[in-house]
C-alpha cells in the first residue's frame, strides 16, 4: 500500500478531473508503476515528450504525494489554467539559465519529507518520444541528496494530437526501471564529469525504451555504470 497523501478537496476534485480526461485521451498502460516504492524519498527521472503526460503520471502515483519542479513562467503565470494547476499541486518553479538555489532547497526539503521528486532530464519537450541530451539538474540532486533515482518513461503517444481531431485515443505505456543511488566521485565534479554521470543516468531510462524512442543514447553498448549503485532488487 502507497504511502497516503492527504490531498485537500479541492486538490481531490482537479485529480480526479485530469484523471478522467487523460483516460478519455489515452489508454494507459500503468500496470508498470505498481512497482514505484510505496513510501521513502525517491527521485522519479521521466522522459518529456508532451504536456498531457504530466497529469496522467501524477495522477497514477497517487496517493504517494508528488511534487515536480517546473520551468518557472509556467509555475508564475496565475492567469493561465495550467499554472494554476501547478501551484495548487506544489509545483516547484525552476529558472533556467542561473543557479536556482531556491528550487535546489525545495527540491532537497521534499526528499526529507519522505516524498517523490519528479523530474525531466531532457529540460524541454521532445515532441517526437526520443531521447534528448540530459542536463545535469537530476545528477546534482542526487548526489546532494543521497537519494535513490527511479527511471520511469512513457512511449508510444507522440502522435495524440492527430488522434484527438480524429476523436481516437491513444496508446500510453508506462516503463519502470531498477533504483539506483549516485556515487560520489573522489574527483572534482567538472562539467565533463557531470555529463558522464547525466548520461549514464540518461542510459537507464533508454534500456526501458522501444529501439525507435532511444535517441542520442540508442547506443546501448557504449553506456557505462561507473557511478551508478543499484539497489537491492526485492
Amino acid at each position: 500500500m502507497r504511502t497516503e497523501n492527504k490531498l485537500s478537496f479541492l486538490q481531490r476534485v482537479v485529480a480526479g478531473i485530469l484523471r478522467a480526461i487523460t483516460t478519455a485521451m489515452f489508454r494507459v498502460d500503468a500496470r508498470a508503476l505498481k512497482n514505484v516504492p510505496a513510501h521513502g524519498p525517491l527521485i522519479i527521472i521521466a522522459n518529456h515528450v508532451h504536456i498531457p503526460e504530466i497529469p496522467t503520471l501524477y495522477t497514477r502515483l497517487l496517493p504517494r504525494k508528488v511534487r515536480g519542479m517546473v520551468m518557472a513562467e509556467h509555475v508564475e503565470n496565475r492567469h493561465r489554467i495550467v499554472g494554476r494547476i501547478l501551484n495548487l499541486f506544489g509545483s516547484i518553479p525552476v529558472h533556467r539559465g542561473e543557479p536556482d538555489l531556491s528550487a535546489l532547497r525545495q527540491g532537497l526539503q521534499t526528499l526529507k519529507d519522505g516524498n517523490i521528486l519528479l523530474l525531466d532530464p531532457e529540460g524541454t519537450r521532445s515532441h517526437n518520444g526520443c531521447l534528448q541530451k540530459g542536463k545535469a539538474g537530476a545528477v546534482l540532486m542526487g548526489l546532494h541528496s543521497g537519494a535513490p533515482l527511479l527511471p520511469v518513461v512513457h512511449y508510444g503517444s507522440e502522435d495524440y494530437q492527430v488522434n484527438l481531431h480524429k476523436l481516437h485515443r491513444t496508446d500510453l505505456t508506462f516503463a519502470v526501471g531498477v533504483p539506483f543511488r549516485l556515487k560520489k566521485p573522489v574527483t572534482p565534479l567538472t562539467c565533463e564529469l557531470r555529463q558522464q554521470i547525466t548520461d549514464e543516468v540518461m542510459y537507464q531510462m533508454a534500456r526501458l525504451l522501444p529501439e525507435r524512442y532511444r535517441g542520442v543514447y540508442a547506443d546501448l553498448d557504449s553506456s557505462t555504470q561507473e557511478y551508478l549503485v543499484f539497489e537491492q532488487e526485492s
